[in-house]
């Protein structure tokens, strides 16, 4: 092919179509991005949004599946109004972003900051805020509802009652804002690594950094990240504001002279609010999914607990009673199969009685197929009783039918005979009792949907950019722990 002829008045040259090919593959490539970008975007907000409905599903079925007598009740308020609360949010699509700190940090201020308004009180004294409060936050979030709660200082008088205060908002809350003002004392490090302790995705603020000269404001924020906090937080949680700066302005005295006066200067907290909107729209709604199910894990074992404590003893008397019956029963029948049918007919009831205590709907035929599965389960003492019962009871109704002939010689072998069987069934009757209350009560748990099952889900679709995939191996940690023991009083 022939090059086409030079014209000097034409801008053409072999390189420029080759430039137009690069920059048009350029431009398809950052398509192709874009496009995968939003692609896994989308996914992403799809498993938000199923570990959302999965979340909110279980828990419903947990406070449906509570069945608590009054007296179970008792004691339990907190838990209890903690599920609805915790179902609530689920339901309204409401999610919670709490600021802990030490007094005089600038939490209400910061918050002031993100809403735009002043709404939260700031001033000089020590210790304004009292109790916690939360405002509406309108943000573009995936979720229905942001509040932002602020909370009393960490470290003010009586502060054990706000630090329990703050531990009870921290426990109802989705994300965490820990807000500093310089290096952290050792009261900061503690209360940071309490709430770390509850599995909540922190963001730790480094306010009033315009109080510090640069070089001393990276110098501290270097100690917090490497030395303070390095087992905490990574450096991507990390985020430096000046929520409410004070810039010097010059005035003109009545004299004319000048002076410097400090102001106050529009919040620097671009970055802050980036963060926190980042987090919103890649998981928003897992986080209240998340910290929901934490909740419900947490509160519904000691419900659980409590529940099968005092449904215990009323299991005890239960098998007791028929244990009794079954004994007796046995003792005074001196007829085989009469025996043997009154006897299964004491420990159906027995395990039907358990069955309706436990709140696990089953029917006669379930309660035989229990008694079956147990009994073949306790192997040589079911055979054992079964052989020794047919044995005693044919050589106790020959017995029985001699004594009037013997002049009642044949009653004290007669009463030895009845004697042994009655222990050999109250025996057996007892060991099926406690096999079908084990089996029962831990049918009575919230099962494979559950709390757990919920959070493993939500835990395995973390994305490796996810604030929570710090924390994934605590939170992993809590779900292998065995549920807090409760006494019944």
């Amino acid at each position: 092919m022939s090059r086409p002829p030079a014209d000097s008045d034409s801008n053409f040259s072999i390189d420029r179509p080759i430039a137009d090919l690069a920059d048009l593959a350029d431009r398809e490539w950052e398509a192709v991005d874009r496009e995968l970008d939003e692609a896994i975007a989308s996914l992403a907000n799809l498993d938000g949004e199923l570990a959302y409905r999965q979340a909110r599903e279980s828990l419903r079925s947990l406070v449906d599946r509570l069945d608590l007598t009054p007296r179970e009740r008792a004691g339990l308020e907190t838990e209890l109004d903690g599920l609805a609360q915790m179902l609530d949010k689920l339901e309204t699509e409401r999610l919670q972003i709490a600021v802990f700190g030490a007094v005089s940090r600038g939490k209400s201020s910061l918050l002031n900051a993100l809403l735009g308004r002043s709404i939260f009180e700031t001033g000089p004294t020590h210790g304004v805020t009292r109790s916690s409060r939360s405002v509406h936050w309108t943000v573009p979030a995936t979720v229905g509802r942001v509040e932002l709660v602020d909370t009393p200082g960490i470290d003010e008088v009586n502060g054990a009652t706000r630090a329990a205060l703050a531990r009870e908002v921290g426990q109802t809350s989705d994300l965490i804002l820990f807000v500093v003002a310089g290096d952290m004392t050792q009261i900061e490090c503690e209360a940071l690594s309490q709430l770390r302790e509850a599995g909540k995705p922190i963001l730790l603020v480094f306010n009033k950094i315009d109080q510090f000269p640069e070089t001393d404001r990276l110098e501290i924020y270097r100690k917090i990240r490497d030395d303070r906090l390095k087992e905490l937080v990574s450096p991507d949680e990390i985020v430096m504001v000046a929520a409410a700066p004070l810039v010097a302005q010059v005035v003109q005295r009545p004299d004319g002279s000048l002076s410097a006066q400090l102001e106050r200067g529009e919040p620097q907290i671009e970055d802050l609010k980036l963060k926190i909107l980042e987090v919103l729209a890649r998981e928003g709604k897992a986080l209240v999914a998340l910290n929901s199910m934490l909740y419900a894990q947490a509160a519904g074992d000691r419900i659980l607990a409590r529940k099968l404590a005092l449904r215990d003893r009323a299991a005890e008397r239960l098998i007791w009673n028929g244990t009794i019956g079954k004994a007796i029963a046995v003792a005074l029948n001196p007829v085989v199969v009469l025996d043997l049918i009154g006897g299964a007919a004491i420990d159906t009831a027995t395990v039907l009685a358990l069955s309706r205590l436990y709140g696990v709907p089953m029917g006669q035929r379930g309660a035989i197929a229990l008694i079956k599965t147990i009994a073949i389960g306790l192997g040589s003492l079911s055979a054992g009783e079964w052989i020794a019962r047919l044995g005693l009871s044919a050589l106790k109704g020959l017995l029985g039918l001699s004594t009037v002939a013997t002049g009642g010689a044949a009653a004290v072998p007669y009463l030895s005979i009845a004697a042994t069987q009655a222990a050999i069934a109250g025996v057996s009757s007892y060991a099926i009792g406690q096999a079908a209350k084990t089996y029962l009560a831990n049918d009575a748990s919230w099962g494979p949907e559950g709390p757990k099952a919920a959070i493993a889900r939500i835990l395995a679709a973390l994305d490796q950019d996810s604030i929570v995939k710090r924390i994934e191996g605590e939170l992993w940690a809590k779900l292998r722990r065995r549920p807090p023991a409760i006494n019944a009083p």
